[in-house]
């Protein structure tokens, strides 16, 4: 049960690395730091891995008959999986906006 604890919070750890990355990447690109933001967004998609990673060794782990134990902590960090992925999609459809903002807008002079 203890091990179950334990691959719950690393899910969470990782999925809440790649929600907080993919949030930190918009507010780049408001500012218009591209790389910063796309930098961002490559980081979140690797936390993102390794917490889908954990997800598939649960659920392979369940097809050869290892039973786990379903939690509250373990619903919570699916659900946090769940909450990166679409928030990783946001940011890259975010960067693309403000990508072509940036093209449209007049240019402040220094």
């Amino acid at each position: 049960m203890d091990n179950n604890y334990e691959t719950s919070f690393g899910l969470i750890l990782n999925a809440g690395n790649a929600k907080s990355k993919s949030l930190m990447a918009i507010e780049a690109a408001r500012e218009f730091d591209f790389e910063e933001a796309y930098s961002l967004v490559k980081e979140a998609e690797e936390d993102l891995r390794l917490a889908h990673q954990t997800q598939t060794d649960l659920i392979q782990g369940e097809a050869r008959g290892e039973k786990s134990d379903i939690n509250i902590i373990l619903i919570h960090a699916q659900d946090h999986l769940t909450t990166a992925m679409i928030m990783i999609d946001q940011a890259k459809e975010f960067i693309h906006v403000y990508e072509l903002l940036q093209k449209v807008l007049p240019k402040e002079e220094d």
